[in-house]
């Protein structure tokens, strides 16, 4: 099975953004952790992580429409 660059490149940064996404929310709410649940400034911290997982993947989408293959 031949994946064509471009493909293997997009699954790439796919796969890195969700993990570090993945990262990034998993830390935050065990940073922020309070007894049962997550305090106020731990929901900031989640919001910020998917307000830069949003960011990184558009910015990712952009690149990746300007390059030649």
């Amino acid at each position: 099975m031949d994946i064509e660059r471009e493909t293997l490149l997009q699954i790439v940064i796919s796969a890195v953004a969700v993990v570090l996404f993945v990262g990034a929310t998993i830390t935050a709410s065990q940073m922020y952790l309070d007894g049962s649940s997550v305090e106020a400034t731990g929901g900031y911290a989640l919001i910020g992580a998917i307000g830069l997982f949003v960011v990184f993947m558009t910015a990712a989408g952009l690149w990746l429409e300007r390059q030649q293959f």
